[in-house]
């Protein structure tokens, strides 16, 4: 082995290293959430996705239009509480209804996620803005199966069976801007975004695209990437405000949510890694049923990535997939998901050509 052969791959051992104690670092600091107690959002459903940021997410990017497609696959399932917030949504029992419920809620959802974003050439309080909006569609499915014991006064009804709901609709649209600031291998930024409560929901339909109500959410985050070593980490962190669904009279506490991401350049165009979320209700809900309580929801997710960059004629080309196992979950219902990414994006001139300039991150 030549001399030259040998320190390749002390560093590819040293990188590997660093991407396994930083993975375990990061997975270790959310864990320290789950010792706080918690409590949901509307049935369980909240206005965020949790692994919408992850690598990359606070780099600038280069200055002019790009499109982003999503691929996202959820299969996930509930019991208890959650079950039976379902069933009071679509109206299976009213809140004067003392209730005992012993069922279990499986649901599964292929969405498409198309995110058009103009990035500006000219700073912005010193950072680089963009501004872009994500619109759905797909096909969401819900089941619940078991057995419901309803009492008013000495009257005691049970019920078993399940039922069902499956529908493929548009969803609501997330407008978005960002500001984003480089200082050497750390990028910063900051960003606003929310929900139009414009897609399919019914109250009534055990299924739903859209969520019912309005959303506002904000947060900052930040990106370490060093180029020469190939070593990047992310972590975006934010609050959601619920506007009241008027359909319901049902309105969602204030969320708080962290999405990362570390990874490893194997190449000038190729990364792998692991990505993670945590979300946590922090205020109660209003308008739910009391043997709801204050139904705060809460869940994890830990998994694996890899990201490879190439160009698309005179534009750069990007493609990732991450998934996420779930776990810790309170109040809402957890599972697997897998997120495909497709981006195209201006190329950066070769002269200032780093992975960090040429990924459109989402």
């Amino acid at each position: 082995m030549t001399r030259d052969t040998s320190k390749r791959e002390s560093r590819k051992r040293k990188s590997r290293r660093w991407l396994i104690h930083a993975s375990f670092s990061a997975a270790v600091a959310l864990l320290g959430f789950v010792s706080h107690a918690a409590y949901a959002d509307e049935s369980g459903v909240s206005y965020w996705l949790p692994g919408r940021f992850s690598s990359l997410a606070a780099t600038p990017q280069v200055p002019g239009w790009s499109m982003a497609a999503v691929y996202y696959h959820t299969s996930v399932e509930a019991s208890g509480a959650v079950a039976a917030a379902r069933q009071i949504q679509i109206g299976r029992f009213p809140a004067t209804v003392n209730v005992d419920f012993n069922a279990s809620l499986n649901a599964q959802a292929d969405l498409i996620l198309l995110n058009p974003t103009y990035t500006f050439g000219t700073p912005v309080l010193g950072g680089q803005l963009a501004i872009g909006v994500t619109g759905i569609f797909g096909r969401a499915s819900t089941g619940i199966d078991g057995t419901l014991t309803a009492a008013v006064g000495p009257l005691v009804v049970t019920r078993m069976g399940s039922i069902s709901d499956s529908l493929t609709s548009v969803g609501d649209l997330y407008p978005q801007a960002t500001l984003k600031w480089n200082a050497g291998v750390h990028n910063f930024m900051t960003y606003l975004t929310g929900d139009i409560p414009v897609g399919a929901y019914d109250p009534a339909r055990l299924s739903n695209i859209g969520i019912g109500h309005a959303a506002i959410d904000a947060g900052g985050g930040y990106t370490y990437f060093n180029p020469a070593a190939g070593h990047e980490f992310s972590a975006v962190a934010g609050f959601t405000y619920n506007f009241k669904n008027t359909h319901t009279q049902y309105q969602n506490g204030i969320d708080f949510h962290v999405d990362w991401g570390i990874s490893q350049f194997l190449s000038k165009q190729v990364f792998v890694g692991f990505v993670g979320y945590g979300y946590q209700q922090i205020t109660d809900d209003f308008g739910q049923h009391p043997a709801l309580g204050g139904f705060r929801s809460r869940v994890f997710g830990i998994g694996p990535q890899i990201g490879i960059l190439f160009p698309v004629g005179d534009m750069q080309g990007y493609l990732n997939l991450k998934g996420y196992g779930e776990f810790a979950a309170e109040n809402r219902p957890s599972g697997w998901n897998t997120w495909l990414t497709f981006s195209i994006s201006p190329m950066a001139p070769t002269s200032t050509l780093t992975p960090a300039r040429r990924v459109v991150t989402k």
